[in-house]
């Protein structure tokens, strides 16, 4: 199995905020700050980019749906043959 490439991240965070999730770290068994804050930002990074695919699944399941209602295909041979079934079905209980 070929190992990840790292990359580095810095960023500068307040003491008020460092102590806090230092605290947060602890108190869920962490063994890092690092380690806290990253799986932290990869949970609600998942949340986002999974709330972004549903976003845009739904958005194209609207144009497939109204696209299909405002230009509807001609039925196929199997459809017709249903219906034709069907006419036939009331017809006999008439």
């Amino acid at each position: 199995m070929k190992e990840a490439q790292l990359a580095r991240f810095d960023a500068r965070i307040t003491e008020k905020q460092k102590s806090f999730f230092e605290y947060a770290a602890a108190l869920g068994g962490y063994k890092s700050l690092a380690a806290f804050i990253f799986q932290a930002a990869e949970a609600e990074a998942s949340k986002i980019v999974e709330k972004h695919k549903a976003i845009l699944r739904s958005e194209k399941d609207k144009e497939v749906f109204f696209d299909v209602i405002m230009n509807p295909p001609k039925p196929n041979k199997s459809l017709l043959k249903a219906a034709q079934k069907h006419a036939e079905l009331l017809n006999a209980h008439k």
